[in-house]
């Protein structure tokens, strides 16, 4: 590039690292910007790999897939009983955030990945992009990329009627150690990822790395989600008050959620199949997803793009939303190369493969959840349930070589 931009990156959770890594590696002066005090390990429980979203990792050889996920052969659907409805034989690999994001720090370093430097506000003026710190300070960049998640800052200045869409749904998510389940459980569910899905409300269940890194089966994390639906208003509102009286807006974490929610999750998890019942009962501390929805018109806005979650928010149904993140990184570096580091014209030229992009995964989601929670159209087997980025099963069988 004739130009070699100053890019701030605002956040630095997965998809921040990665636009941190790929835009240094062609020649881009990077920093990082985390609200945080603290590295973000512990953040999230299994992610389903997609190509894209290893890819950086993959291609340094950063990565050995081998020893840092677990994978399931078969895609398997469950009636009530535990019987099996259908088995197709379609390769998946999972992992933990914390492997992932451990990896991509290491490789970017900490020099430049500034804890507890959260941004409270952007302006641009003069051909640079002024960023507010909280505390009084600030910081100057040619470029901001907005990778501040699902609540985003970023996204609240410059998209302001912009506004989170409730499903009308969550997602109960956990895991728990292989050994404390019964062996006739961890056998139900080897090499699978297994759904349940009568209509009405829907759960999987695939294994990932334990905490301490071990892939080996019996030795391994099982993780759960499940989807139930919850009325918005009070109901909602209620559910998302933590311990401590609180109110969340998209999650609770772990240990958050109140006892009388914990209980009945377990109460109804009678009506699961066996092998998931036994798995809800012995999660230590679930915790809570809200299934929400955000559509943006736009993603570039003179020298600053929102990437990831701070653009489109999508539901979990197809596993990719964080190779959609990392997807929209790789195409911004080819853009800047291609216009030889000139930012404004990158991001004119980037956007509209974004927005296409990402409204056709976040409609494909939306109908996806709707399709299992509400109208109960789901056929198990059906190859268009498959996950994926741009189209069902794209993610499937990534080779371990």
């Amino acid at each position: 590039m004739k130009t070699r931009p100053k890019v701030a990156v605002m956040g630095g959770s997965l998809v921040g690292l990665t636009a941190a890594l790929v835009l240094r590696d062609i020649g881009c002066d990077v920093d990082v910007y985390e609200r945080s005090d603290v590295p973000l390990e512990g953040r999230g429980v299994g992610l389903v790999l997609h190509p894209m979203t290893a890819r950086y990792l993959l291609e340094h050889a950063l990565l050995d897939l081998a020893t840092v996920s677990t994978s399931a052969r078969f895609h398997r659907y469950l009636d009530a009983d535990g019987a099996v409805l259908a088995e197709l034989e379609r390769r998946h690999r999972f992992t933990g955030y914390n492997t992932l994001y451990g990896a991509l720090l290491g490789a970017f370093g900490r020099a430049r990945y500034h804890l507890g430097h959260e941004v409270v506000g952007i302006a641009q003026r003069d051909g640079r992009v002024e960023l507010a710190l909280a505390g009084g300070c600030s910081a100057g960049a040619d470029l901001l990329v907005a990778a501040d998640g699902v609540s985003s800052l970023a996204r609240r200045i410059l998209l302001p009627d912009v506004e989170q869409c409730y499903g009308g749904y969550v997602g109960w998510r956990g895991v728990v150690d292989e050994q404390a389940l019964p062996a006739e459980t961890v056998a139900a569910l080897d090499d699978a990822l297994s759904y349940f899905a009568p209509g009405g409300t829907h759960a999987l269940t695939y294994p990932i790395p334990h905490y301490d890194g071990a892939v080996e089966r019996g030795k391994r994390l099982m993780n759960l989600v499940w989807y139930r639906n919850v009325p918005d208003g009070k109901p909602l509102a209620d559910l998302l008050t933590d311990r401590t009286g609180r109110h969340r807006e998209v999650s609770l974490p772990p240990g958050a959620v109140r006892e009388e929610y914990v209980e009945e999750l377990r109460d109804a998890a009678d009506g699961l199949p066996p092998a998931f019942t036994e798995v809800v009962d012995r999660i230590p501390a679930p915790f809570v997803q809200v299934m929400i929805d955000v559509d943006v018109p736009r993603m570039a806005f003179g020298r600053v793009c929102l990437v990831g979650d701070a653009a489109f928010t999508v539901r979990p149904h197809a596993a990719a939303a964080t190779a959609k993140g990392a997807d929209d990184v790789w195409a911004l570096s080819e853009a800047l190369v291609g216009c030889d580091g000139d930012v404004e014209a990158a991001l004119r030229a980037w956007e509209p493969g974004r927005l296409e992009l990402g409204r056709a995964l976040l409609h494909r989601n939306r109908d996806l959840g709707e399709g299992a929670q509400f109208r109960g159209d789901w056929v198990p087997g059906d190859p268009a349930l498959a996950f994926g980025l741009r189209e069902p099963g794209d993610s499937a069988d990534m080779r371990v070589t």
